[in-house]
């Protein structure tokens, strides 16, 4: 590659400026890498930076071509940095091989120190049957219920909005061919079984290698053996090699090199251990140092002997360290994860960060911890050593102490990590970008595992510094989109909280996260009711009129409608609750008791008196609360769909998104909103039929990291809109990936998909395929999961419409008068019965019905609201009287709406520019 920049690109830059050579996409380059879009896109930029360039075009010309002609396409992404050459292990890895060839769950199984993962490690890399490659998971520092997490992390993939982590887990898995490397198992043993039961049965594509030292019990798990080496072969090779990177003029007595290794059972781990001190110790000292072990090695050659041996080598190394290298090899075992020079020195404090420094030097050379290469040096206990140091670390009477050290700069650190989210742009976001120029983001996943384990160890009951962090990993797993994690991590510290306000806040913390995944819940309203109940004992009335205020809202408002379960008159006892322990001349409290009165008003759910909600929005704006504001503005757009103004419920929608900007992203509290006020611009916009205002919305959705990449969902507010502005090859494409994220997530009942479903039968029906539009049709009455689904009173205007459109475009005429009258019937605050009208009366029409004339009339009011039905019905008119300015008229009104396929179909109309409308249906129809 040529270039004019001395900066050179990082590995993965290199990795990502090969896949461009491919001329694949941002997400494809993604999916190869297992990173989220936003990291490949930053990637890409810094790219185009460092070389000068003007897209990825050029930088694909710059590319070389990979060594040899491969592609990275294979690789097993996350795998730990070798450093030393591997060594025999040629039937178990023939064998391995083998296995995941027939298998989707193999199992290495042996003792701790045997090698299971450099073995994993050496045939997963070379696997060459995964065409997407895979990813490497170390379980080690995670702990029980934090499994997803970490393959979340390292595939990749976070929480989004109505899609928990599972989900979003399989939806990246079931990309095609992939190999999942589930390493150290042990501890975990039934939340990985599990794990990967659910991945397995959900993604039918994917292969899980896990190494443990106990089987997981899955059904159809094979189980790979993993024993120790050979001990006059490859053990003595192992030795060998190890020492004489330790010693370049290392030699000794192939014997004497066997002897140690039959004594050491072959064990991997405790020949390097012993290997390692070859170069002080010489062959004189070897030979020594042999006796030592030998005396520590004697008991016998059963399976328990095995770990006694690794455990002689583990004490014979300790036995040779000096006092500070004791101090510090101990201490550092509180680490369940990998560390810095920092933490080892404030944990340990066994010296200042340059001593420290030096004696974290000396054990790497002695093979007691592992330097971990990359942009910034940490190191890490491999789990059995780790286990022996916490030993010695008992032995000394220092646990306790140890444990405090590490929660303080557990605390400390979380604190510090805390502020860079804070400062972080506000702008659309993949919240997995971890790949920052300064390189910030990507701490929290270097100490997310060490973070979780001393907010773990706190006992329960008020702690200011157990509060603190786990208040601090509430805001972190949030910003960073783990964000059920979050919440669970603000129930926590509402328990350690030192008073029941702070109590109160975390509780509405951890609401405020459940509302932004669930969409409402129990759980929230729960919460909530809780938050009220220690905002109480705390004495705030006015905290207290708060959170219930919000309960009384959200059980009105989301759409999960947990109203339907929650009696109206709790819900007016909680509101009359919170009227009368607030002060309403405190802005911020009276704008939430006016939204609550806006919501709770008509006793119904989603049914919010105008008058009030424009009352509440006037209190939210003399609060300053952008989010109370939005808030506010969603019960005036809710209130205007009831009354059928549809077009002024789209204007507040519009103001809705403009103050976007000032919703802090990475706050719980502001999290609900942008998602609401996101589904609910896109929803409100074709509502009113304003097409491009709807694709732009529906696109906004679609790269936004609180929303974006669900399964099945993400799509859901594009593709009607695609399929009613002549976009149908793009919906096509769109709803055949829903349609099957949406059977990976189990085919779950969604009667709120039914008319994004039917939308795509549209567009495949006016492209002529009318097969698949019958078929479509069918999946759209499926997913509702109900018998009866053709008189769900929220899906037959959509239907009607569909059914009205297809008929129209197709001729088929028959049952035209039964269509005409399930469309016209009557559906109070239906959002699609503007469409439903316009395509039945223009059906009247082309069929010759005698009251095609009075249902033009009729569907007239209702048609006024939404501009897509408005030109509908003029073009219906036009037909009608045979007008070819009404028809002209119609022609500027879908010109206008950008949507050129209905334009085409009117222009065929037209005597004059027919062959216009032709050519350009030719074009829009073309497949």
């Amino acid at each position: 590659m040529s270039s004019t920049s001395t900066e050179r690109p990082s590995r993965r830059e290199a990795e990502v400026l090969a896949l461009l050579r491919l001329r694949l996409s941002n997400a494809e380059i993604a999916e190869r890498l297992f990173i989220s879009v936003r990291t490949a896109e930053s990637h890409v930029s810094s790219l185009l930076r460092k070389y000068g360039v003007a897209d990825r075009f050029e930088l694909a010309a710059l590319a070389e071509p990979p060594q040899g002609g491969a592609t990275p396409a294979g690789r097993l992404a996350g795998v730990p940095d070798p450093r030393t050459e591997f060594v025999g292990r040629g039937p178990e890895r023939d064998a391995i091989r083998t296995a995941l060839e027939h298998n989707r769950l193999v199992t290495l199984v042996g003792p701790g120190g045997v090698g299971k993962t450099r073995l994993a490690c050496v045939v997963g890399a070379a696997a060459r049957s995964f065409p997407l490659g895979g990813v490497f998971v170390d379980l080690v520092p995670v702990r029980d219920g934090f499994v997803a997490q970490a393959v979340a992390a390292a595939v990749g993939v976070t929480e989004r909005a109505q899609q928990p982590l599972l989900p979003a887990i399989v939806d990246r898995l079931s990309q095609g061919r992939t190999l999942l490397v589930l390493d150290n198992c042990e501890h975990l043993l039934d939340a990985v079984a599990e794990f990967v039961e659910r991945v397995l049965s959900a993604c039918p594509d994917a292969t899980v290698l896990a190494t443990s030292r106990e089987r997981l019990a899955v059904p159809g798990e094979q189980v790979v053996p993993v024993a120790p080496l050979p001990p006059t072969t490859d053990a003595v090779a192992l030795f060998q090699d190890r020492a004489r990177a330790a010693d370049p003029d290392f030699a000794a007595d192939p014997a004497v090199v066997a002897d140690l290794c039959t004594r050491l059972d072959g064990m991997p781990l405790a020949i390097e251990l012993a290997a390692a001190r070859s170069a002080s110790l010489g062959v004189t000292g070897l030979l020594a140092a042999r006796d030592d072990i030998l005396r520590l090695l004697a008991g016998g050659r059963t399976a328990d002997g095995r770990h006694r041996s690794l455990r002689a080598v583990l004490d014979w190394s300790h036995d040779l360290l000096d006092d500070e290298e004791r101090t510090l090899f101990r201490r550092l075992s509180v680490f369940v994860g990998s560390f810095d020079l920092t933490a080892a020195a404030t944990v340990s404090q066994a010296a200042g960060s340059g001593a420290v420094a030096d004696l974290l030097g000396r054990l790497v050379e002695k093979s007691l911890v592992v330097h971990v290469r990359g942009g910034t040096s940490r190191w890490r206990l491999l789990e059995t050593v780790r286990a022996f140091a916490a030993g010695q670390l008992a032995v000394a009477g220092e646990e306790p102490v140890l444990r405090e050290r590490h929660l303080r700069w557990a605390a400390a650190t979380a604190s510090g990590l805390e502020r860079w989210p804070a400062d972080r742009s506000r702008g659309h976001r993949g919240a997995g970008d971890r790949t920052s120029e300064a390189g910030r983001p990507a701490d929290f996943h270097a100490v997310a595992d060490d973070l979780r384990a001393a907010l773990a160890n706190c006992p329960p009951g008020p702690s200011p510094l157990a509060h603190q962090l786990a208040r601090s990993l509430g805001r972190l797993a949030y910003a960073h989109r783990f964000l059920l994690e979050a919440a669970r991590h603000f129930e926590r510290a509402a328990a350690h909280a030192p008073t029941p306000a702070d109590a109160a806040r975390d509780l509405r913390s951890a609401a405020d996260c459940v509302v932004v995944v669930t969409n409402s819940s129990p759980w929230a309203f729960r919460q909530l009711l809780a938050a009220a109940e220690r905002a109480g004992a705390a004495g705030d009335g006015d905290a207290r009129a708060v959170v219930l205020a919000r309960a009384v809202e959200l059980a009105n408002r989301f759409s999960s409608e947990p109203a339907a379960e929650i009696p109206q008159q709790r819900l007016r006892d909680l509101l009359d609750e919170a009227t009368a322990g607030g002060a309403p001349h405190r802005p911020a409290v009276a704008a939430c008791l006016a939204l609550a009165t806006a919501w709770a008003a008509r006793g119904q759910w989603r049914d919010p008196d105008p008058e009030l909600a424009a009352a509440a929005v006037a209190a939210a704006r003399a609060a300053g609360d952008p989010v109370l504001v939005s808030a506010g503005l969603e019960a005036v757009s809710a209130a205007a769909t009831r009354a059928g103004r549809l077009r002024e419920a789209h204007r507040v929608a519009g103001e809705r998104i403009t103050l976007l900007p000032r919703l802090p992203r990475d706050d719980p509290y502001a999290g609900p909103e942008i998602v609401d006020a996101l589904h609910m611009a896109a929803t409100y916009a074709l509502a009113a039929g304003d097409m491009p205002a709807a694709l732009a919305a529906a696109r906004r959705v679609q790269h936004d990291d609180l929303v974006s990449n669900h399964p099945y969902a993400s799509a859901s507010k594009l593709i009607p809109a695609l399929a009613l502005t002549g976009r149908f090859a793009e919906a096509v494409r769109h709803a055949g990936d829903m349609w099957a994220g949406w059977q990976r997530a189990g085919r779950p009942p969604a009667p709120w998909l039914s008319p994004v479903i039917l939308a795509a039968a549209l567009a495949h029906g006016l492209l002529g395929d009318a097969e698949s539009f019958g078929r479509w049709r069918r999946r759209a009455l499926a997913v509702t999961g109900l018998a009866d689904a053709e008189h769900l009173p929220s899906l037959v205007p959509f239907l009607a419409f569909v059914d009205a459109r297809f008929a129209v475009h197709t001729s088929r005429l028959e049952g035209a008068a039964a269509l005409v009258q399930r469309a016209f019937g009557d559906y109070p605050q239906s959002r699609y019965e503007p469409y439903a009208r316009a395509a039945a009366a223009e059906l009247a029409v082309v069929a010759g019905l005698p009251d095609a004339s009075e249902r033009l009339a009729a569907a007239a009011p209702v048609c006024g609201e939404n501009d897509w039905a408005a030109a509908c019905l003029t073009r219906a008119a036009g037909r009608l009287h045979h007008d070819e300015e009404a028809l002209a008229t119609s022609v500027t009104a879908w010109e206008r709406n950008d949507v050129r396929f209905e334009r085409a179909c009117t222009l065929l109309l037209l005597p004059a520019r027919a062959a216009e409308g032709r050519a350009e249906l030719a074009e829009l129809t073309h497949r």
